[in-house]
């Protein structure tokens, strides 16, 4: 293991050793036993569905925790309790994804949302995990390896923390800690947590007649089972819950039993190559100073859009001319660049205090055909740049990828090495990480691409490390150093090449090696009369301030129409040349839901991938509905939808 090592076996064998060292297990815990639900008279008479025993599931872990499950997780710590009680192992970053800063507490529902969301950890990937630890392949570990691997590496655990593992008898001996016997123990352990909770639901006629959540239609005779329902807080693009109409529809929003109690229409026209026309017009930039910065928009596993974001610093009033497009890697010839496809956009917002107040002042709406631009002149000052794309092109793949490009290989004397193939796409991505564009990755960058693809940091102790292993320049990482400190890791696990794919597929890459899930772009800052300068400041997923800007740049210049009867319910749409984005104000005081439908849509393709589907617009609240665009930019399309309120 290196200091560049993945955090997934670190974070796998922490969540499991925190759990036991507070929860430490019994004979009795290791017998084979039935579960609770399947042998209980209830479920006998009325066997329970995968969604109700998934559910059951989650109160059982919620209970170990709060007394009932009304009450509110109100810090991250007790979600990290909830979540390892679930069988989840998260790690900070996976805390930090559920729990952001404008997160007040979090409720019984959004914790079932989080569970259906992770992956719980199985005995398979702790035995996998531990073994990369086991030096001797004997199913062991030695107790001063285990000590500092768990105390000096990735999210360390406490002498306390760790004297406790040490201590349980039942798995250590002679010094040596038996992995096999605490992997059996840990989920036996788990098993028998779970199943006493459930026992503890079953017998109490009190908690089984609480209301978890919304109910399910179903028997009279069942207990209530909850469908997720988020807390209220700041509304973004995942907290919005869609719906197909197809399939099973009878637990969904659109049930063919709905009635829409009023609707509003929209159609726009739009002609062919209307979203490419040459709407922007570069000024003459001779003796205008110039700051760059590249970045990338990373698409998650839910759906949801992650991208770098930046401060930016004018020194004084000046006119300013800001640009934002895809960035055009070296390519192969022939090899499929589908990003340069995808649509962006820069939001500039004035900085605040409080981040909720800070004011949007212009976004890039001009088009030159990639490059998306803004021309006009800014107080001195500090500006948020927040990059945004609407996510209908930047999409999870649907055909299944076949080919898995070979990364390493050995020569004739038995030498590992990098694969041409391989070694081409590791130079895409050293461009990408490269934010300031010099041909070097500093420590700042390098962290970029870390918390990227393990969700951890390189600390100022492993950079000197790599300094004095790999080639540098300027005390930065050069292009060959970089293609070494990955050979390095090759050759630390003997060629298996499942970290470089666990980087790989977290930078965006399939298994043929081609971008079809993240998206690099380089922005641009031009400044008539000062040195503007621009930073990359942290990288996170759509956020509250986005969310807020997007709805002002459509509130101050849509189409409004409000819905007949119901004042209170607003649907605005904002034709953005490049695209159609749509708006839902809610200013009544309770929740509305809104079943949309684009059915008569021609040629045209949205962000929630759906044409029927409904959201649910909390009360007082403004959130993105849709965005539109052409699926064929080369043809005619027509936006035609219907905006219902549902009864």
């Amino acid at each position: 293991m290196t200091v560049f090592c993945r955090s997934i076996v670190h974070r796998s064998l922490v969540g499991a050793f925190g759990r036991m060292a507070s929860n430490p297990g019994s004979d009795a815990a290791l017998d084979t036993q039935k579960s609770v639900l399947s042998g209980s008279p209830r479920t006998k008479k009325f066997p329970l569905t995968e969604q109700e025993v998934f559910y059951m599931n989650c109160r059982a872990a919620y209970l170990t925790i709060f007394k009932s499950s009304l009450e509110n997780i109100m810090s991250k710590d007790q979600l990290y309790l909830a979540l390892q009680h679930a069988g989840r192992n998260p790690s900070q970053k996976t805390i930090n994804k559920y729990w952001t800063p404008q997160t007040a507490k979090l409720n019984f529902d959004d914790f079932c949302i989080i569970l259906s969301k992770e992956k719980p950890t199985s005995k398979a990937d702790l035995l996998k995990s531990f073994k990369q630890l086991d030096v001797n392949d004997d199913g062991s570990i030695l107790h001063s390896d285990l000590h500092k691997y768990l105390t000096k590496r990735g999210e360390k655990m406490t002498q306390e923390e760790v004297n406790a593992v040490i201590s349980l008898a039942d798995v250590n001996a002679n010094g040596k800690f038996d992995y096999v016997k605490f992997c059996k123990l840990y989920m036996a352990t788990s098993e028998q947590c779970l199943k006493t909770t459930l026992e503890r639901l079953e017998a109490d006629s009190k908690l089984r007649r609480q209301q978890f959540g919304s109910q399910m239609e179903g028997s009279p005779e069942r207990d209530p089972s909850p469908v997720p329902k988020p807390s209220p807080r700041i509304i973004r693009k995942n907290d919005q819950e869609t719906f197909s109409s197809k399939g099973d529809t009878s637990h969904t929003l659109l049930s063919t039993t709905r009635k829409f109690k009023t609707s509003v229409s929209f159609t726009m026209p739009m002609s062919a190559n209307s979203n490419r026309d040459s709407t922007l017009t570069e000024p003459n930039l001779k003796d205008w100073q110039c700051a760059q910065s590249r970045g990338c928009f990373f698409l998650e596993e839910d759906g949801e859009v992650v991208s770098h974001q930046y401060k930016m610093h004018i020194a004084q009033r000046s006119v300013l001319y800001l640009t934002i497009k895809p960035l055009n890697l070296s390519q192969v010839e022939g090899k499929h660049s589908p990003w340069l496809s995808v649509d962006t956009a820069l939001y500039i917002l004035k900085k605040n205090e409080n981040p909720a107040e800070a004011q949007l002042m212009c976004f890039t709406e001009l088009r030159n055909r990639e490059v998306f631009g803004w021309t006009g002149e800014l107080e001195p000052g500090i500006y948020w740049l927040i990059p945004s794309t609407t996510g209908c092109r930047l999409r999870k793949e649907t055909k299944p990828v076949t080919e898995e490009v070979q990364l390493v290989h050995r020569d004739e004397t038995g030498e590992l090495s990098l694969t041409s193939e391989f070694r081409s796409t590791l130079s895409e991505i050293f461009e990408i990480i490269d934010l300031d564009g010099n041909g070097l990755i500093s420590l700042e960058e390098y962290n970029f691409f870390e918390l990227r693809t393990s969700g951890e940091k390189c600390d100022e102790d492993a950079w000197a490390v790599c300094r004095e292993n790999f080639d540098t320049k300027k005390n930065e990482l050069t292009r060959q150093g970089f293609m070494d400190l990955h050979l390095m890791e090759a050759n630390d696990r003997e060629g298996d090449p499942l970290d470089l794919w666990v980087t790989l597929h977290s930078m965006g890459y399939n298994t043929a090696l081609e971008l079809t899930e993240a998206c690099p772009f380089v922005i641009n800052v031009y400044a008539e009369r000062c040195k503007p300068r621009i930073k990359a400041v942290h990288m996170e997923a759509c956020s509250g301030q986005l969310e807020r800007a997007i709805c002002k740049s459509v509130l101050d210049r849509s189409n409004a129409k409000v819905m007949d009867g119901y004042e209170n319910i607003v649907v605005h749409t904002c034709n953005q040349d490049s695209w159609i984005t749509s708006i839902i104000e809610n200013k009544s005081d309770d929740k509305v839901i809104i079943h949309i439908n684009n059915e008569l849509s021609k040629n045209c393709v949205n962000n929630r991938g759906l044409n029927i589907f409904a959201v649910e617009v909390a009360p007082r609240s403004t959130m993105v509905c849709q965005h539109v665009m052409p699926l064929n930019e080369e043809q005619e399309w027509i936006y035609c939808c219907v905006y219902s309120l549902v009864s």
